[in-house]
């Protein structure tokens, strides 16, 4: 018989340690779909009138900085008209130049402490952790203001390397009171575990704008999802 892992995580470790009585409030952190040319604007806006979105994440891969700013101006009015969070993927040059209210950066994307001299105290600041303690550990140490861990579930958003689990959603929230963002494959149907489990933010974008009734049917079905377990 194998011996048990002395580094395992307890999925009961958070249901444990949670203060009694804490309150837990789950939302969506909404990212773009690659392509948000042409009509986007529009859906976008009729998203972020559909349901609360916390924070909307512009990802647009394979163009220059230019055209990304180009891309990334009318959507950032959006957001700002319906009080969303904008938040720039990987680049904190383009994040600066908009004025955007923060950043988010995957591993090899930059120093949160770069980061933070560039854009300032007031910026968000998150960083991609995949399934890893250690990096949640550095990038709170470093001054991060949210942690992502995934994929949680199979995705085509992205290549995925990384798979998490639940269990650790509830370590982090159990330890630490920078917030967490579960990201990867999610959608209304399998994110109750994530929202149980100690999520702060959902990150979700096939969910959304791929959901077979559209996007704002996409949104409505997770704000509804995320409701009945909060």
């Amino acid at each position: 018989m194998e011996d048990a892992d002395p580094l395992a995580l307890d999925p009961q470790f958070a249901a444990r340690l949670r203060p009694a009585g804490k309150r837990h409030d789950c939302q969506i952190y909404l990212i773009s779909p690659n392509d948000v040319d042409g009509d986007f604007p529009d859906h976008l806006r009729a998203v972020l009138d559909a349901a609360p979105v916390a924070a909307f994440q512009f990802r647009v891969k394979g163009i220059d900085q230019h055209a990304a700013a180009r891309l990334a101006e009318p959507l950032q009015a959006i957001c700002a008209a319906a009080d969303v969070a904008f938040i720039v993927n990987d680049d904190m040059g383009l994040a600066k130049r908009l004025g955007a209210d923060g950043v988010h950066l995957g591993q090899g994307d930059g120093d949160v402490r770069e980061a933070r001299g560039l854009l300032g105290p007031d910026a968000q600041i998150g960083v991609t952790c995949h399934a890893s303690r250690h990096l949640a550990m550095e990038a709170g140490e470093a001054g991060a203001d949210y942690v992502a861990f995934g994929a949680f579930f199979p995705t085509k958003t992205k290549k995925t390397e990384h798979f998490a689990g639940v269990e650790l959603l509830g370590w982090w929230s159990a330890l630490s009171d920078i917030a967490c963002v579960a990201i990867g494959g999610i959608d209304a149907a399998n994110c109750a575990p994530l929202v149980r489990g100690g999520a702060d933010f959902l990150a979700v974008s096939g969910g959304v704008w791929n959901h077979a009734d559209g996007a704002v049917a996409g949104v409505q079905a997770l704000h509804r999802a995320i409701a009945v377990v909060d």
